[in-house]
């Protein structure tokens, strides 16, 4: 198992070596590599001719971390992800992937360090800004419901949730976390939000913007206000599987257009 050390945690990393373009992926809240595999939302997948480096965020998947709430906002997953760049990566520019914490992830590390990246393809932006209050409150709710009911209990109850029209026909999965740090993490993404539109507004790398119709937690609103105000971006909007399985293919393109 390969594990690099930060502050507080060991991340579990990948590395695909095709001496092409480098490319970071990340995954989703509660996921991982393998998780989000098994949901389709690996895209990089089958890409070839890159230097493609995928990791477990801190307390996620392979990775290790502490029951810190302040340790899983955003912010603090973007610093993981500079140092990692730094580590792979150094005086490079780097295309990122990834889908909804994923991206806000990117986002953040894109603020701070716009030089570092060569461009995105984000997947499943989340709630955010007007709509991010709401979505916090829930995270509140399923950390307490974990502490007194248990882990088996919070999967249990979540098994009859609706799911988006384009993500049916995936095998059942459960989040990749233990249960000692799941409520840690999910208070940790309660506490955290997008950078802020005016500093968004300050970054004109090319952008792809995958979204998938009726999912609260992912809602359109938010991936339609980032093509506002990124000014080199450009939205897909899936309705079904089909539309989903051709993401993949987005991401080689977008990696190859920022090559040439």
């Amino acid at each position: 198992m390969h594990r690099f050390e930060v502050p507080g945690a060991k991340i579990a990393w990948s590395f695909s070596d095709e001496s092409g373009h480098p490319v970071v992926q990340l995954h989703g809240l509660t996921s991982s590599r393998f998780r989000d595999r098994v949901l389709d939302l690996d895209l990089g997948r089958g890409l070839s001719g890159t230097r493609l480096l995928r990791y477990d965020a801190r307390g996620h998947g392979h990775s290790t971390g502490r029951p810190v709430p302040e340790d899983y906002q955003w912010t603090a997953l973007a610093e993981d992800l500079l140092r990692l760049l730094d580590l792979w990566f150094p005086d490079e520019q780097v295309h990122g992937v990834g889908p909804s914490m994923g991206a806000g992830t990117l986002l953040h590390a894109a603020v701070r360090e716009p030089d570092r990246f060569s461009g995105f393809t984000l997947l499943l932006p989340p709630t955010a800004w007007e709509t991010r209050a709401v979505r916090a409150s829930d995270y509140v709710r399923s950390a307490e419901f974990i502490e007194t009911y248990g882990f088996d209990r919070f999967v249990e109850a979540g098994r009859n949730a609706p799911h988006p029209p384009a993500s049916v026909g995936h095998p059942d999965s459960v989040p990749h976390v233990s249960e000692e740090l799941l409520p840690s993490i999910y208070r940790g993404a309660a506490l955290s939000d997008l950078p802020h539109p005016d500093q968004i507004a300050t970054l004109d790398h090319p952008t792809s913007i995958l979204a998938w119709i009726d999912d609260p937690g992912h809602p359109i609103s938010t991936a339609e206000a980032l093509v506002e105000l990124m000014p080199n971006s450009q939205l897909q909007i899936a309705s079904t599987p089909s539309d989903v399985q051709g993401w993949p293919a987005v991401l080689a393109a977008d990696v190859v257009r920022h090559e040439q």
